[in-house]
This record gives C-alpha cells, sequence and structure tokens, in this order.
C-alpha cells in the first residue's frame, strides 16, 4: 500500500531523501510536491508522521525525533483556540522578539515547538507535551509571556523535585 503527503518544504525534503529513506525504511516518490511513501505499513505511518513534522517547519532531523515511541507531535491550530482576527498578533507573540518566546518555551517545556502559518507544531516526550500545549494554549489566549514562563518554570521544578516512584519489593516473610 502507498500513502500520500502534500509538502510545502519540498526542498528540505529532497535534500535530505536519502537519510530519511534510510531512516524509516521507506521509498519516497515524489511528483511535484506531492510525495508517495512506500514500505510496510508502520514505516508508511511514521513516514507520515515525520513529513507531516517537516511540513510544519520542523527540520528533517528534529521530526526524526517522532522514531522514538516516548516522542509525540502534538499540533495546535491557533484558530481553534482564539477568536481574535489579530492572527498576524498572536503568532508574533509566539515567536516573540528577534524568537526569544518561541526559544524560551523550548528550553522550558524540553519540547521543539514550530510555528507555520495558523498551526503550532511540538515534537516532544509525551509528558512534556502536556505542559507545552498548555503553556502555549494560555500564551495564544493573551496571558502576558512572563506569566506563562513562571508557570513553566514552577512545573519544571516540581518535576525536578518530585521523587520518582521508587518500587519496592514486597517481603512475604514476616520477621519474628
Amino acid at each position: 500500500m502507498t500513502q500520500e503527503i502534500y509538502v510545502e518544504n519540498i526542498k528540505e525534503v529532497l535534500k535530505n531523501k536519502p537519510e530519511l529513506e534510510k531512516e524509516l525504511n521507506i521509498k519516497l516518490i515524489n511528483k511535484g510536491k506531492l510525495f508517495f511513501i512506500e514500505g510496510d505499513g508502520e514505516d508508511e505511518y511514521m513516514g507520515l508522521k515525520v513529513l507531516g513534522a517537516v511540513n510544519l517547519g520542523f527540520s528533517v532531523e528534529r521530526a526524526l525525533l517522532l522514531k522514538n515511541e516516548d516522542t509525540i507531535l502534538n499540533i495546535l491550530n491557533i484558530k481553534d483556540i482564539t477568536k481574535r482576527n489579530d492572527l498576524e498578533r498572536v503568532r508574533g507573540r509566539i515567536i516573540g522578539t528577534h524568537g526569544k518566546t518561541i526559544a524560551n518555551m523550548c528550553k522550558l517545556t524540553d519540547c521543539q515547538i514550530s510555528l507555520h502559518d495558523n498551526q503550532v507544531g511540538i515534537i516532544g516526550n509525551i509528558n512534556d507535551i502536556k505542559e507545552a500545549t498548555i503553556a502555549l494554549r494560555i500564551l495564544i489566549q493573551g496571558s502576558r509571556q512572563g506569566n506563562v514562563y513562571a508557570r513553566l518554570e514552577k512545573k519544571k521544578k516540581q518535576k525536578r523535585l518530585s521523587p520518582k516512584e521508587i518500587i519496592k519489593p514486597i517481603d512475604n516473610k514476616k520477621n519474628k
């Protein structure tokens, strides 16, 4: 079975086509911006996910992080989160001055974040994606960047300080 996907960022995919085919165990055939993915089912699915991430503006290297089973891609649609008409301003708030906001969000959430048109892509560990999604939602809804950072720093500190669950062996013998 062959999967197909429309890719806007064709240069990035063509430049890294051999690496993608090797890493994902697939064959990529393109007709213009339409790519056909050939391989077995799981490999084709992974190819779709990776090319979808590249479409959102992620580099191939970052998109390939999705091969790790603990890493997922979450896509937020800005239009679904806010009713504001000045989406350019909302996108500007996400990027920040000279890209500072998006860079800080990446650092504080341990996720990769990319903005393309009115979609925000987040690649990260399953546990980290939740916090990144919440932070981006409240930022899009109009919260100040400083408040979002403070919340993320607090969550990161809680995560660092919370002891990992220690599984103790059950002792069936009673000491007398």
